[in-house]
């Protein structure tokens, strides 16, 4: 099987399977990214909050 063949034939699986992808809606896509970003900013939020809390611990047992 030649290299162009194999190509063609990847294309076309690959479109194929494309054509079955269930697409969320744009009201869906808004919802999830609007949780990724409120998700994200709380967890850096945390993880700046115990960034800072071990800092001070091992500054005062460095002392």
């Amino acid at each position: 099987m030649g290299i162009v063949t194999r190509i063609r034939e990847f294309v076309q699986e690959v479109l194929a399977e494309f054509r079955k992808v269930t697409w969320p809606s744009r009201q869906e896509l808004i919802n999830s990214t609007t949780i990724v970003i409120v998700v994200t900013v709380v967890l850096a939020f945390f993880l700046g909050g115990v960034d800072i809390a071990l800092s001070k611990v091992v500054e005062r047992i460095l002392r």
